[in-house]
């Protein structure tokens, strides 16, 4: 306790130092902002480096009042167009005029991140390698939900793990799901649970962008961030605006997929309070890809509901909430009317969940210390069923008596604070100083009573952070932290330092070099709560007795290089990446229950080795054309075999991992109405297990470790927008076709008794859509 008294006595001191009184000072800005001859409202207007901004308005004029005097820069800012800078000195009485003239960016290189130092950076100024996913490019290659879009970011894969009920994870730098933290705007809100299908129940239109950290440089976030980081930015209002959008799809042979999604944003007069809404409402049917009347993709009834806002109290303070809630039924196996446990092999979820979090924050007058308090959470219950109906009559009888129902509650709370200290003449460069605390508690009960399942895990971790930023001089910047937590699973206190470099040699290269360390409670995750269908019965993880905590040493370096002309843009990243795991954890099958279903373990396993690197390539010529993509070669090896089967000798590879895998995007706007886009996944052959059951014809007749074949998942998307200057809106028609080459998955297991965990491939056949979208 003392540990955490003198870190707020410090917090409490350094704020009171800081915040003085401010007078009017009658120093004025006013002007406007125009691009291709045309004002254009709501362009953010701000002094750099400190808390005073604006809007322009709906004629695309603004104007500043009683600003600080002295020498600033003024920054004029909007997303789809180049940022523009300029030198003012502000006097006392004095009104300055600054107009802008904005071009439309090309490529986005340099956007304002806050992921990879949990402070506000632009992206070529980061230490840390941030990539960004924009509404844009979500759109361009007809995203759905949150998942679909993931893909299209180097190192980054999702993956379907579940014939059934298609439970996904996504594996970051060749680890698995449970290595990623998955934030929602900032906040450690994904639980274990949430994991399973969170990603796929978030609605694409919600999000306003998504940052990735790749490898361990992302440790400030603590347990679970090895791989990597996933930050999900819902939308914030930035002008009066609203958008609908209705898709059509047709899932192979004829499933249909029907979604509806709208997003309304507004702004008080003063623009100094705001909301945005958004909705959506999905419908999809089951899909049978083999006849054999047991669906490959589920059955899935979606809704979901949630709001942003922000409250400028005053020009130095600012509270910021958010809100949602999604209801989801989803059902997987044998195509049947009734109730799931009349089937003869069926999974069938009904979730419920409510998420949401809560910011303050406050900032000095002399705008070099900001203090953040945040609170955040989620409470998610769920029904669910797992079954196989048996074939023996009396067995029969007694299953239909007791059917394999279970029921689920998890909650999530994270509090913390966070100080930001700016040091101006630190040594002759700028130092930010980071200092944080958070509490993040995760409780979940999960219960079969038919299988005698339960996990009932309640997880508590402090964590504490402290973090340097030091711009040494223009072209260097030093970035080094640390971070110790305090996990109730673990014994002692775990102290995890990064260190991360940037060098700059000029304006269109950063070169960089990180090295971290991290750690995983021992614990169950996502993928140990998930039971799955293999051998003729059901699979369940249980955790060793004497599992210990994962630890983990990262390395990676980069090379990033971008180069403007008039015309175009082009540019490249290399990075090569290096994870070497200690008391890894392993699944090995440990044999079955009486039942004869299978029984998993989680244990510590050693050694293991994860490197790679990646290449990444983008061009736009003129703003007509624009290619994008990346290619990643890696291998992931364990130091001594896994035994996943009792009937196989093990294997040191790590299974579902393929040794390389990438994306690409294109898109051609020729003019302001037509767009075209062609998007693609490569991934390449993986190892993946298939449980066997002898005697039966739906499924091999022993275990088998296959080498699934490569594909490519090729979408195109056609768009055209037609303008209703009247009404001070617009109407797109689009449409297009997902899986193209229609490379899905053709050897899967049949009926009852086949192995829902033998799944490769893209996640869906091929798939035709239409839609419309009106906007303003």
């Amino acid at each position: 306790m003392k540990i955490k008294q003198l870190y707020f006595v410090v917090v409490f001191l350094t704020i009171m130092l800081n915040l003085e009184a401010q007078d009017d000072t009658d120093a004025v800005i006013i002007g406007h902002v125009v691009s291709g001859g045309e004002h254009i409202p709501f362009v953010n207007i701000y002094l750099e480096d400190s808390n005073h901004g604006t809007t322009t308005d709906v004629t695309g004029h603004y104007m500043m009042v009683d600003l600080p005097l002295g020498e600033y820069t003024l920054v004029a800012r909007m997303i789809g167009y180049e940022i523009q800078k300029k030198q003012i000195s502000l006097k006392s009485g004095e009104t300055l005029e600054i107009n802008f003239d904005l071009n439309e960016t090309r490529i986005r290189v340099n956007e304002v991140v806050v992921t990879g130092t949990k402070t506000f950076k632009r992206q070529t100024e980061s230490a840390v390698i941030v990539n960004v996913l924009d509404r844009k490019t979500i759109k361009n290659v007809a995203a759905q939900t949150v998942s679909e879009t993931l893909n299209f970011q180097p190192g980054l894969r999702m993956e379907v793990d579940c014939q059934t009920c298609n439970y996904s994870q996504l594996r970051m730098n060749g680890l698995g799901g449970a290595y990623s933290q998955i934030l929602v705007n900032g906040r450690s809100v994904f639980s274990p649970l949430t994991g399973l299908y969170g990603l796929e129940q978030l609605p694409a239109e919600m999000v306003e962008r998504i940052e990735v950290v790749r490898g361990g440089a992302s440790a400030l976030y603590g347990s679970s961030a090895i791989g990597g980081t996933v930050n999900i930015i819902t939308q914030m209002p930035q002008r009066n605006s609203y958008e609908i959008t209705s898709s059509n799809s047709v899932v192979g042979d004829g499933a249909a997929d029907y979604m509806v999604n709208g997003t309304l944003t507004a702004l008080s007069q003063r623009r100094n309070t705001g909301v945005a809404l958004y909705t959506s409402l999905r419908q999809r049917d089951a899909y049978d890809h083999n006849n054999d009347n047991f669906s490959e993709l589920p059955a899935l009834r979606n809704n979901s509901f949630g709001l942003n806002t922000f409250f400028n109290v005053s020009e130095r303070q600012k509270i910021e909430a958010n809100f949602s809630s999604m209801h989801e039924y989803r059902y997987g196996g044998e195509m049947t009317d009734g109730p799931a446990y009349l089937a003869k092999q069926s999974e069938e979820r009904t979730h419920n969940v409510l998420m949401g979090g809560l910011d303050y924050e406050i900032t000095s007058d002399n705008y070099n210390t900001t203090f953040v308090v945040y609170v955040a959470g989620q409470y998610t219950t769920r029904d669910h069923f797992t079954g196989i109906a048996p074939y023996d009559e009396s067995e029969l009888q007694q299953y239909n008596n007791n059917p394999p129902y279970g029921n689920s509650k998890n909650y999530t709370l994270q509090a913390g604070t966070q100080l930001n200290q700016t040091l101006n003449n630190f040594l002759s460069g700028t130092n930010v100083l980071t200092f944080g605390a958070e509490y993040l508690t995760d409780d979940v009960y999960d219960e079969i009573e038919a299988y005698n399942y339960l996990i009932d895990q309640n997880s508590r971790n402090f964590g504490a952070f402290a973090q340097s930023d030091w711009e040494v001089f223009r072209k260097l910047n030093l970035l080094s932290g640390v971070r110790a937590d305090k996990h109730n699973f673990v014994n002692e206190i775990i102290i995890n330092p990064r260190v991360s470099l940037l060098y700059k040699p000029n304006e269109n290269t950063q070169l960089r070099l990180s090295w971290s360390t991290g750690f995983r409670a021992p614990q169950a995750f996502d993928a140990d709560m998930h039971i799955a269908f293999a051998g003729g019965g059901i699979q369940t993880v249980s955790l060793a007795d004497d599992l210990k905590e994962e630890r983990s040493q990262s390395l990676s370096t980069s090379l990033n290089w971008d180069k403007p002309t008039e015309k175009h843009i082009y540019g490249i990243t290399l990075e090569g990446f290096y994870t070497r795991l200690q008391n890894a954890f392993i699944l090995e099958e440990t044999g079955k229950d009486t039942e004869g279903n299978s029984l998993m373990e989680k244990r510590n396993g050693g050694l293991s080795n994860v490197f790679g690197g990646t290449f990444e390539a983008r061009a736009n010529y003129n703003r007509l054309f624009q290619i994008e993509g990346g290619i990643t070669l890696q291998r992931s090896r364990h130091e001594e075999p896994v035994e996943w089967s009792e009937q196989l000798l093990g294997t040191k590879d790590y299974l579902r991992s393929p040794d390389a895998y990438g994306y690409f995007t294109t898109s051609w706007t020729p003019g302001n109405r037509f767009s075209a886009s062609l998007s693609g996944i490569y991934t390449g052959s993986m190892l993946v297990p298939h449980y066997g059951l002898a005697g039966d014809p739906g499924t091999p007749g022993q275990d088998v470790l296959f080498n699934s074949p490569e594909y490519l998942d090729v979408t195109l998307k056609l768009a055209y927008i037609i303008n209703f200057k009247r009404l001070d809106s617009s109407f797109e028609l689009f449409g297009g076709a997902g899986n193209l080459l229609n490379q899905y998955q053709d050897d899967f297991d049949t009926g009852r008794f086949r192995d829902s965990g033998y799944v490769y491939g893209p996640a869906r056949p091929q798939t035709f859509f239409f839609g419309l979208r009106l906007f303003n």
